[in-house]
């Protein structure tokens, strides 16, 4: 819980230009108290809808043992689908320095190779660039288009597939999962296990 105040601090600090909004649920339109405890609310819905077949795994993301963000990874019927999808945000100040693409690496390592994921799906409006940039080194390829209303304008996100063949090509990044024994075990009983992923070394 101590990681979970941190992110709500680094939320409120900025996340992004203000002059863009690059999610569609734009929460991060607000004053900077009110950003924090949409963290916070956000992470405790997660914990409490969780459930076998829909579940969403919010993981802190560390650089020299300093919180820089958050990377989701989150799938519904995953046994049958095997398809995850992810998102995440950093630290305004710590946009452009290559963290964003060890991340995702490291994400992806999770879903692939510990999970078992057939393919990885994600997405991001068409300006915004640096996520298009961190999909593109991973291999992920062009599927589709959505129309989202985003400060009550028309947006388009351009959606992203990475199927295993493709991950397994563009395994640019090293990536080494270490996590408790116990909790790398999916869990049949539906409760929710943040601690999956005890640490990421990038």
């Amino acid at each position: 819980m101590e990681d979970l105040g941190v992110l709500a601090g680094l939320a409120a600090e900025g996340v992004h230009d203000p002059a863009v909004q690059p999610f569609t649920a734009e929460w991060t339109d607000a004053e900077p108290d009110e950003r924090a405890q949409r963290v916070l609310r956000w992470h405790w819905r997660c914990w409490a809808a969780w459930q076998v077949d829909a579940w969403t795994l919010n993981l802190v993301v560390l650089r020299d043992e300093e919180l820089v963000g958050t990377q989701t990874i989150s799938a519904k019927n995953f046994a049958v689908c095997s398809e995850v999808n992810s998102g995440s945000w950093l630290g305004r100040t710590y946009h452009g320095q290559g963290i964003g693409t060890e991340m995702r690496a490291a994400v992806l390592e999770l879903a692939f190779a510990r999970l078992g994921a057939d393919s990885a799906v994600s997405g991001a409006f068409e300006d915004n660039l640096g996520s298009h940039g961190v999909s593109h080194k991973l291999g992920y390829e062009q599927d589709g288009l959505e129309v989202h209303a985003v400060r009550g304008k028309p947006a388009v996100i351009r959606r992203l597939r990475l199927t295993r063949a493709r991950w397994e090509a563009h395994r640019s990044v090293p990536v080494e999962v270490t996590c408790w024994r116990s909790a790398c075990r999916c869990s049949e009983s539906g409760q929710h296990r943040d601690d999956a992923v005890r640490s990421v070394d990038l």
